[in-house]
């Protein structure tokens, strides 16, 4: 993320944060590589800014109500899955 204020920490490291955010979230990541993120977070607007949207966009989906895939849907949709691994 541009214009870091992070201890001299570097673009590169934002994209890393930017990348375990959803485990961040979920509090799956080891305790060490947690400590890492809170003290960049701690100095570095742009990750926060990014962090907060993150989180509110979870929170978001949340409370959208679940709604069935219609059955020719979810079959072209797995065809293309399907396709795109192969």
């Amino acid at each position: 993320m541009p214009d870091c204020g992070s201890r001299g920490v570097s673009e590169i490291e934002c994209r890393q944060i930017a990348e375990l955010l959803g485990d961040y979230l979920e509090g799956s990541l080891p305790g060490a590589t947690r400590e890492l993120i809170d003290f960049h977070i701690d100095g570095c607007a742009p990750c926060v800014a990014f962090l907060n949207t993150y989180r509110g966009t979870v929170d978001a989906t949340r409370k959208l109500a679940e709604v069935p895939i219609p059955a020719e849907l979810k079959k072209r949709l797995l065809a293309v899955l399907k396709s795109t691994r192969e």
